[in-house]
């Protein structure tokens, strides 16, 4: 598995990232295990989940991701070889959408003892929870990371501006940076004015902003629900339209002549990208785990990556 720098943090990472969100849940503990067995054999060491997952699951709570992965890791005795994150934010509805001190402090104890382990070590603000003032999350990060708790902060579902407004508050207070930004991102996308709800997409602007401050970006649902696995269908959806025809068509293209899945080379893509995108892989059979791995061996060449970039309008 190759690695790559975690923003500013000092540290590197698998370059893909094993999201574990419907683990313990929706996907049962056979297949949630051989998931994990398969990444961690190919030597991936990332693995994401949050407090939240998956509460909208028939007969789940919200702590299923988090207590799997505990249990899955305390039977391997591997935690000293795995860098875990877990967010904080959108919380089960019980809690509600909150990034208070107390709350952050509070869902820290529990994730701890869901994931059986003494740190965490990246854990997201989950969402950007603008009636809690950014000071205040950021202290109560920061008192987690001195408390040797926190590892790192990240930051997701955010909008650029935010992001700086952020990185301002913990340089004039001298509190902990977020080091990177796991957002919705892939190949196609969403047309303008499409309405995300609470998953934004990371668009031209937060790109160029992640590039300019050294801040990596994490990208899920980066398969677009499996979207590149049916080419042969007409696209529909919030990224019908003629930008997404013409870089379906040079993904087309691209895929021919490298040999590679139209996914494959998705994700080669993000990879190669300057800087380097994170796709986190959210798989449920050993097939679609081999053709995403098997990602890590395609090579775009320059002038592929440009066609592959400037394709749309």
């Amino acid at each position: 598995m190759k690695t790559l720098p975690l923003g500013n943090s000092g540290v590197e990472v698998s370059a893909f990232c094993l999201g574990t969100m419907r683990f313990g849940s929706a996907h049962d503990e056979t297949i949630s295990s051989r998931m994990m067995e398969m990444y961690i054999e190919a030597g991936g060491t990332f693995l994401d989940t949050s407090n939240n997952y998956a509460f909208w699951v028939k007969d789940c709570t919200g702590s299923e991701s988090e207590t799997f992965l505990g249990k899955w890791i305390k039977e391997h005795g591997n935690r000293d070889e795995l860098f875990v994150a877990t967010k904080v934010g959108f919380n089960t509805p019980a809690i509600g959408k909150s990034l208070s001190a107390a709350t952050i402090m509070s869902e820290c104890e529990k994730s701890l003892q869901h994931l059986q382990t003494d740190h965490i070590d990246l854990y997201y603000a989950h969402c950007d929870h603008r009636e809690t003032p950014l000071e205040e999350t950021l202290t109560a990060f920061d008192a987690l990371i001195k408390q040797g708790k926190v590892r790192f902060i990240g930051a997701s579902n955010t909008r650029a501006w935010r992001l700086e407004e952020a990185r301002n508050v913990s340089a004039q207070n001298d509190l902990a940076e977020y080091c990177c930004i796991q957002q919705r991102h892939s190949y196609l996308r969403s047309n303008a004015g499409v309405d995300a709800s609470v998953q934004l997409e990371a668009n031209a602007d937060l790109l160029d902003y992640v590039a300019a401050r050294d801040i990596t970006l994490l990208a899920y649902g980066p398969s677009a629900h499996g979207t590149y696995t049916k080419m042969d269908q007409p696209l529909g959806g919030s990224s019908a339209g003629p930008d997404s025809d013409a870089r379906i068509a040079a993904l087309k293209d691209v895929s021919s002549e490298t040999g590679a899945t139209p996914t494959q080379v998705v994700f080669a893509w993000m990879l190669q990208s300057t800087p380097p995108v994170i796709p986190l892989l959210a798989c449920s059979t050993e097939a679609q785990m081999q053709e995403n791995l098997a990602a890590l061996q395609v090579t775009l060449s320059a002038e592929q990556m440009t066609r592959l970039t400037d394709a749309g309008v």
